[in-house]
């Protein structure tokens, strides 16, 4: 039987939640999409790359908040340079200094790009960029691959309840690593696409990540360039933990806006839309506010944050760390007679059971034991590791994982030969 943890605590604050918020926890951190019983329902605290929940049971995590916590929870540094900035002014009547200097570091490290503009979430620079590119361009169709995630907007919404179809009317759709469907997208709708939206990697949950080939990149990248389409990155998700200079620079490749959030600023709520000299005046024109879009505290964050990832050589070590995972995984599920597959960025990994074919009964079975042993591993969504995550917290969870994979063992038998 797989180990449960006591989760009473946490249970009764969930059972309070339903009773006052639709869902109990609503989104992506709803418990539907982990192991009932298994899991616990909220987190209490955190450090480094340890969470606790509030029946008191630490877990190794290896969903850094499902992204953010790139340096890990609570980064001395990083809470410094936040609390400098809070005891001078946070949101203000007007914006403060520290947004221009995040500005000027964004576009000194981040190729091809040449203004900043900031929002405080994904979704909404994701969306806020396709209408740039449509004030640009005087189109009004858009191009992404069919089931990327690009946030909860209407255009993009992946579950699409409570969105009229009206709202997708103008959306296309191609398929990932085929340049040819896109050829076929613009041949059909020639001199009416304004963008074409990619992600760094594909990432969609329930999904193995697949990365990008340079061939594929290189013809979007052409095709936007001689239909007059921006090519736009995704780059919410896979920002700062594959190249400093945007994760399409690890291939070579500059789009002509990029949009980031999650690892920005280590926790705090910050968006970046980035974009080419050739789109400032659209940008400019395009209007845009929030009542906290220049919010300082995130900015000062998101500057410390940067410049600890390039002092602390951060991304090497994500991937040195992701790889260590990664192969520590691969040889103990083979040594337990299960085939797994391990996919995406070493510093974003997601494993899957071969035998599941799909499913994921052995993936829940899996997390399940791992979590009631203190290792955190989503069973249907990709993981991240942090500048926080050691090999001593790397070997401590696949000692963890040893477990779980005996449990898929015991539970479903050994993969047939």
């Amino acid at each position: 039987m797989t180990t449960r943890l006591d989760h009473s605590i946490g249970d009764a604050l969930f059972d309070r939640a339903q009773r006052v918020i639709p869902g109990g926890i609503y989104g992506h951190q709803t418990p539907a999409f982990l192991v009932a019983g298994a899991f616990p329902k909220f987190l209490s605290a955190a450090h480094g790359c340890r969470v606790v929940d509030p029946d008191g049971h630490q877990y190794i995590d290896f969903m850094c908040a499902y992204g953010p916590m790139v340096l890990g929870y609570g980064d001395p540094v990083v809470e410094a340079a936040a609390e400098r900035q809070r005891r001078l002014c946070d949101v203000g009547t007007l914006p403060a200094p520290v947004m221009v200097e995040l500005a000027e570091k964004l576009v000194d490290i981040t190729t091809g790009m040449d203004w900043a503009m900031f929002a405080k979430n994904g979704s909404d620079g994701c969306t806020w960029s396709i209408a740039v590119a449509r004030e640009a361009t005087g189109r009004d169709m858009v191009a992404m691959v069919g089931g990327s995630y690009h946030g909860v907007h209407g255009w993009c919404n992946a579950f699409q309840r409570g969105f009229p179809d009206g709202e997708r009317a103008t959306v296309l759709t191609f398929s990932w690593n085929d340049a040819a469907s896109l050829e076929r997208l613009f041949a059909a709708h020639h001199g009416k696409i304004a963008a074409v939206m990619i992600t760094p990697f594909r990432h969609e949950g329930m999904h193995d990540s697949e990365l990008p080939t340079r061939e594929f990149l290189d013809s979007v990248r052409r095709q936007c360039t001689s239909n007059g389409a921006v090519m736009i990155v995704d780059d919410v998700r896979a920002g700062f933990r594959i190249n400093i200079g945007g994760s399409l620079q690890h291939w070579g490749v500059t789009p002509d806006m990029t949009v980031y959030s999650k690892a920005v600023a280590n926790g705090y709520p910050l968006a970046v839309l980035l974009g080419a000299d050739s789109l400032r005046t659209p940008a400019q024109g395009v209007f845009y506010t929030g009542t906290f879009a220049t919010q300082a505290v995130p900015l000062a964050a998101s500057l410390a944050t940067i410049e600890q990832l390039i002092v602390r050589d951060a991304i090497v070590h994500m991937d040195r760390v992701g790889r260590r995972l990664c192969n520590g995984l691969a040889q103990r599920a083979s040594a337990a007679g299960l085939a797994v597959t391990l996919s995406g960025p070493p510093s974003i990994p997601f494993m899957t059971f071969v035998a599941d074919d799909g499913g994921f009964d052995r993936s829940r079975t899996f997390s399940a034991e791992c979590a009631g042993r203190g290792a955190f591993f989503h069973p249907h969504h990709n993981w991240f590791v942090s500048m926080a995550h050691s090999d001593a917290d790397i070997d401590a969870a696949l000692a963890i994982a040893e477990v779980g994979f005996a449990q898929v063992l015991a539970e479903h038998g050994a993969d047939q030969a």
